[in-house]
Parts: C-alpha cells; sequence; structure tokens
C-alpha cells in the first residue's frame, strides 16, 4: 500500500504530495517552495526519491524544482503542452503579479505525450490529461490504492481558474466529467490547494458541476 504525505507550501499554500511506497521509494508531485521543509520529510521518514512529477507548469508549483532535481539527481516529468512554461514567466503565471519573482527552471526531462500507464520502480500510476486550467494539465491515478493527485483541476467544493495562459473553462469543465467525475466515488481526490474530496462529493455538491 502506498503512504501519502501532504505539504502545504510557500505564499499561496500550494499541496505537495510525497508518494511512497516498497523499500521506501518515493515520488515528489508538485514541489512549489520550500525544498527545505520537503528534504525534512524525506530525510525523517528515510525516503529514496525517484522523479518529480507536474500536475502542470504553473509557478506555485514547481518554486522548488530545480533544487530537488539536483540534489536527488532526479527526473522530473511534465505534460508537452507545456515544455515551455517552466522558463516563460508569462506562461506559468508569475509575470501576472508584482509580489512575485518571475519564475523561470531548467526544461522537464521527461515529457509525458500520451495517456498512459507509468511505472516508476515500485510505484504505478495512470496518467490523464486533464486541461483546462492550463493546456498541459494532468491527473495521477493509482486505482489499486484508491487515490488521484488531480492538481488545480478539481477542488472541493469548486474548480480551477481559467484565466491564466491558455485556460479555457469549457475544457475544464470537460476535463473533470470525463477524467475524474468518472471514477469510482469514493476515490480519494488530492487537489492543489485545500483539502481532499471524492467523485460522489463533487458530483452531489460542488455548485460548479451540478445541473
Amino acid at each position: 500500500m502506498l503512504k501519502i504525505d501532504r505539504l502545504e507550501l510557500g505564499p499561496v499554500q500550494t499541496n505537495c504530495y510525497i508518494v511512497s511506497g516498497e523499500d521506501q521509494h518515493c515520488i515528489i508531485f508538485d514541489p512549489g517552495e520550500e525544498a527545505g521543509k520537503i528534504q525534512a520529510v524525506i530525510k525523517r521518514k528515510q525516503l529514496k526519491p525517484l522523479a518529480i512529477l507536474l500536475t502542470h507548469a504553473h509557478f506555485d508549483h514547481i518554486g522548488a524544482v530545480d533544487e530537488l532535481r539536483e540534489l536527488y539527481k532526479i527526473p522530473v516529468y511534465l505534460h508537452h503542452k507545456e515544455r515551455d512554461f517552466l522558463g516563460t514567466p508569462k506562461l506559468n503565471g508569475s509575470a501576472k503579479y508584482a509580489a512575485v519573482p518571475d519564475y523561470r527552471v531548467a526544461p522537464a526531462d521527461r515529457l509525458i505525450t500520451d495517456e498512459q500507464t507509468l511505472v516508476i520502480g515500485p510505484i504505478t500510476m495512470d496518467i490523464f490529461h486533464t486541461p483546462g486550467h492550463s493546456p498541459g494539465s494532468v491527473s495521477f491515478y493509482f486505482p489499486e490504492d484508491r487515490f488521484a493527485i488531480v492538481g488545480d483541476t478539481l477542488f472541493s467544493g469548486s474548480i480551477g481558474r481559467t484565466d491564466l495562459a491558455e485556460g479555457s473553462e469549457s475544457v475544464l469543465l470537460q476535463s473533470i466529467s470525463s477524467s475524474l467525475l468518472t471514477l469510482p466515488g469514493e476515490t480519494f481526490l488530492f487537489p492543489g490547494h485545500g483539502p481532499e474530496t471524492t467523485p460522489k462529493q463533487e458530483s452531489q455538491y460542488n455548485p460548479f458541476l451540478r445541473p
């Protein structure tokens, strides 16, 4: 059974997830800021990082990428439609805010091009392309453990914003409907901000998804 650690990091409290499996191997999802806090959890639990996976490349999800990649010598995975976002402040959203420095991160090491089953060490997951919040947003689904990491596609009681580069509300709603709400109702959905939820809960109570 996989284990999940959640850290709320950076100025907008972005959720970073550390998913660990057999032999303490782990994957880091969306290390948005505060690399030291991520390192502390990894050290305390004696974990062995294998990769960094990004649900998308907005600035609040990528701030600690380069530091962790260099420290652990691990690859970074990102959807190919956002290959230019990491190094471009206008695309990753950091240029939009005067109080936020321009974020420029080195290119991803591995580009996701298709929906697929991805195996990294002992950890297996399905990748769903869930655009709308951004063009290359993806969700990572772990069917055996009944959870998914969904980035800023869907939140508890809300949905992702669509006013940043290449966002689309109609595309976002279609992604949620076809990829997330079709999962088993009690699947835990871990979003980029805020608490976890389930497809059943969002289908019934999310005001953005009700007819």
